[in-house]
């Protein structure tokens, strides 16, 4: 930005009027903006304003710069979200098909998003409480060992780990863990832990008991022609079993822990949308919100 002065005489009333002119003119753009100047070696005129010199910058502050750090953040989401596709997704992981190039360029973007952690306390925020869908695990992590336990007691070619979910809220999270049998039966695994607040990053959970849920059969994926047998077969199992027995099923098979187990994690990143946690061996979780949030 440069200025050009029009030197006036005493006796140019064009000159006063256009020197009147640019000085409205001035001022109104000093009003709209507000640039820093560099001064040309801190100089001094006689009138003892400071020189400035012809080719001076102006520096964007503010709302500009703060604006270009969140465009920053919102990308680098999107791209982690991206590189989840990539890798196979959910199914992908669990079943052991992610490539070891694949789970570098995942870890990668997820080192980047979590240097632009908006959350300064994650572990006090209201963003912490809601539903969540884990989206990646590491080997070690809480989510990995949930997929391992399963498939340990189902063979794969049978049963998949169809989702994973965790509901957090009053200080208490509920996984959640749906296993697919023959395509048409699901079984829940449902592990419930108490929260308690380390520091302003890390967190100590204490897995209190574990219920395994009644099966339950999505008849729509059952073939026409095999309907009939299944529902015969399902009532005369019912009649069978005793009515305690039935009730048991029906109500689940509770495992109580009673606390003897827990971990500790370090929650890296948290907005409204995304949740990432690492456990004490560094293995990411990184999960996506499925309720609206606060």
């Amino acid at each position: 930005m440069s200025f050009s002065f029009i030197k006036s005489s005493e006796n140019s009333p064009m000159a006063s009027s256009i020197s009147m002119q640019s000085l409205l003119i001035l001022s109104k753009a000093r009003a709209s903006f507000n640039p820093v100047y560099f001064l040309e070696n801190n100089t001094k005129l006689k009138s003892g304003r400071r020189k400035i010199c012809r080719k001076c910058r102006a520096i964007e502050q503010g709302p500009s710069a703060a604006y270009a750090k969140e465009m920053e953040r919102l990308s680098a989401k999107e791209s982690l979200l991206l590189s989840f596709r990539d890798a196979g997704g959910f199914q992908g992981l669990v079943t052991g098909k992610t490539t070891d190039m694949q789970r570098m360029n995942v870890n990668e973007r997820i080192v980047n998003l979590e240097r632009m952690n908006p959350s300064p306390r994650p572990t006090t925020s209201p963003y912490m409480e809601g539903k969540w869908n884990f989206e990646w695990f590491g080997s070690g992590s809480l989510g990995f060992l949930t997929a391992w336990f399963l498939f340990e007691r189902v063979p794969s070619g049978l049963a998949y780990l169809s989702k994973l979910d965790v509901v957090i809220k009053d200080t208490y999270a509920n996984v959640a863990a749906s296993l697919k049998l023959l395509n048409s039966i699901e079984i829940k695994y449902i592990l419930s832990s108490r929260l308690s607040v380390e520091g302003p990053l890390r967190m100590k959970q204490e897995f209190i008991e574990g219920l395994l849920e009644s099966p339950k059969v999505n008849e729509e994926s059952v073939p026409q022609q095999l309907r009939g047998g299944f529902d015969l077969a399902s009532t005369t199992l019912q009649q069978q079993l005793s009515v305690p027995i039935r009730d048991a099923v029906a109500a689940g098979l509770k495992l109580p822990l009673g606390g003897s187990s827990e971990r500790f994690f370090m929650i890296s990143y948290l907005d409204d949308e995304i949740l990432i946690i690492r456990d004490t061996a560094g293995a990411a979780e990184v999960l996506t919100r499925l309720d609206p949030g606060p």
